[in-house]
């Protein structure tokens, strides 16, 4: 009898009205082996839907894009190529973005934000959609990303765009004047203030660090880059862009498409790079041959709720899973993503050993390499397409451009390759990181978890 009445007083309880307007967990287990627990935040996963970048070409003397960018067209073009991009891709009605987010470094703030805004235009973008610049020295891209998957993770909008630009051929890396004469009196301050080049001897003669194995990782570096750029894997990534240049010994135009990154170079080896002399120090270790270049590119990375991506039948190229950027000695700038990676991970959720696969930032191989060791990664499951080393270092792009190579090269690992981690070091001492998923990795389980309090009622009840 008091079987009876308790198996009456639960199938009551499934009668009741629901007060709650969101998803609740249900004390019934209606199916075979089904006793999980889902919640409605599964929908509202912040994923990255489409990223895109132009190829990175070399600042200043050299480089192929120099003559497109100022022949042709104005300056802010470039982030319109990529703006773009993403939403004629996607078929995107441009009205639905709720906010564009552009990293970018070394133009003057309010000028720079100005021509985003006209770039914003060009793409296509009504007046009705905001923009904004955001500046954290080499993470901007990434910030400018994050940003926006805070965005739509609080409720402000559904759909952002994180975008990134430098064009390091105009804007130049100059001195930073002292603002007070006290700053000497105050190393930390004062330390701020170095070039990025000493910082990265100050890393080298710190932590070990030996003129070897810095050009080591500046010739796996390229060779990693040609590699992918002969088997097309930037392909997916790249935008063609197609333009004329001018003949320097002619004068003539001719048309050209630009779609390689052209700082590559697949013939550089150890022989080679040891001719050269250090580059901040005379007995340094730093060079030309093992320092990111000075280069000019843009980036730009689509991101909505997943519900609206499902809605609208985009494919899902991953999910936003972490952001956390922290803070180190100024004097050893570049040791930042090794702070910041496993502070990332562990928001996230997860351990060091469950990321597949990593794109840290070769600002400078003394600083990467330390990185790479004191993590103690496998050098197969970082930069496998290559780094700023050999692609370039545009520092507003960097970030986003990251984002898309990561994605993409996910994509192509599949089922092996779950979980992605995009780092880089910021100047005056900070570290920047952040935590993907792959866009087809998650099941309808994700968010699902073990309820043990069941009045099981199904065949499978024990």
């Amino acid at each position: 009898m008091e079987k009876a009445i308790e198996r009456q007083r639960v199938l009551l309880e499934h009668l009741q009205p629901i007060r709650s307007s969101s998803i609740t967990p249900s004390i019934c287990v209606a199916g075979d082996s089904s006793a999980y627990h889902r919640t409605s935040a599964f929908g509202d996963d912040v994923v990255i839907v489409a990223a895109y970048r132009t190829a990175i070409c070399k600042a200043k003397r050299g480089g192929t894009l120099f003559s497109y960018f100022f022949s042709k067209l104005r300056i802010f073009m470039r982030v319109n190529l990529v703006l773009q991009a993403v939403v004629e891709k996607t078929n995107l009605n441009p009205n639905e973005v709720g906010d564009i987010v552009v990293g970018t470094v070394l133009a003057p703030g309010s000028i720079r934000a100005m021509e985003c805004r006209m770039a914003a235009f060009y793409a296509g973008f009504p007046d009705t959609v905001p923009i904004r610049t955001v500046n954290r020295q080499c993470s901007s891209g990434l910030q400018a990303v994050a940003d926006v998957a805070a965005a739509i993770k609080a409720g402000f909008y559904d759909i952002g765009i994180g975008a990134g630009l430098e064009l390091m051929t105009v804007d130049n890396i100059g001195l930073v004047l002292k603002a007070n004469p006290k700053v000497d009196a105050f190393a930390q301050a004062r330390d701020c203030l170095l070039p990025m080049g000493i910082t990265s001897e100050n890393v080298a003669q710190r932590f070990g660090v030996t003129r070897l194995e810095q050009d080591q990782a500046a010739v796996i570096s390229h060779q990693r880059a040609a590699a992918a750029t002969a088997s097309g894997k930037f392909k997916d990534e790249i935008i063609p862009v197609l333009t004329k240049i001018v003949d320097p010994q002619t004068g003539d135009e001719k048309p050209v498409v630009i779609s390689v990154d052209d700082g590559i170079r697949p013939t550089t080896n150890l022989t080679g790079l040891a001719k050269l002399k250090p580059a901040f120090k005379r007995d340094g270790a730093t060079t030309a041959g093992n320092s990111s270049q000075v280069s000019d590119g843009a980036a730009a990375v689509l991101l909505m709720k997943r519900s609206i991506a499902m809605q609208k039948g985009l494919p899902i190229l991953g999910v936003f899973r972490s952001f956390a950027a922290v803070g180190v000695d100024p004097a050893v700038m570049g040791i930042g993503p090794a702070v910041a990676i496993p502070a990332a991970v562990k928001s996230a959720g997860l351990e060091l050993n469950n990321i597949d696969l990593f794109e840290i930032n070769e600002a400078f191989a003394s600083q990467y390499v330390y990185c790479q060791k004191k993590l103690n990664l496998d050098p197969e499951n970082v930069n496998v397409n290559g780094g700023a080393l050999a692609l370039g270092h545009p520092l507003g792009a960097t970030g986003a451009r990251c984002v898309a190579t990561l994605l993409h090269e996910m994509k192509r690992r599949g089922k092996d390759c779950r979980f992605g981690v995009i780092s880089m070091c910021i100047g005056s001492g900070m570290g920047a990181a952040a935590v993907f998923e792959r866009g087809d990795a998650v099941d309808d389980l994700c968010n699902a978890r073990a309820n043990n309090n069941n009045n099981f009622l199904s065949k499978d009840a024990k």
